[in-house]
């Protein structure tokens, strides 16, 4: 049973996308890159904006459970769009974690390690695309 499920419907990547609850009302546009205007957000910016706050969210807990302090992190994806070489795209990820000038690297590295078994968006990308972890 889903603890919560969001709803959103859109046009495609040139046109809006909206929740059902009306939170989110975005225009979207195919970015210049890729021949468009670039004139709003694209699919690759709002997974990536998503991605970044689970997987922050995510550190957030994990390290609470462990009793560190990670105020102040923060997490930033990139999210790629490139060819999968049969004529489609896929996705590839790197998640930058700046994390507090506190901690050694070691802890650090085996937070975000732990981090990236549960944060939902992990879980669901794992063997899909390929996710870079790396630390700042």
């Amino acid at each position: 049973m889903s603890l919560y499920t969001a709803v959103a419907t859109a046009i495609g990547r040139d046109g809006r996308a909206f929740s059902s609850d009306g939170k989110l009302d975005v225009e979207l546009a195919l970015q210049k890159e890729l021949g468009g205007t670039g004139a709003g957000t694209n699919p690759e910016q709002l997974f990536a904006a998503g991605y970044a706050a689970c997987f922050a969210t995510s550190m957030q807990l994990v390290a609470q459970k462990k009793k560190i302090d990670v105020s102040g992190m923060s997490v930033t994806a990139e999210v790629g769009l490139v060819p999968n070489g049969q004529g489609g795209f896929q996705l590839e990820v790197s998640l930058r974690t700046k994390l507090p000038d506190s901690l050694s690297r070691e802890v650090g590295r085996e937070l975000i390690e732990a981090t990236h078994q549960v944060c939902p968006y992990s879980n669901a990308t794992r063997g899909n695309i390929p996710v870079e972890l790396l630390a700042e």
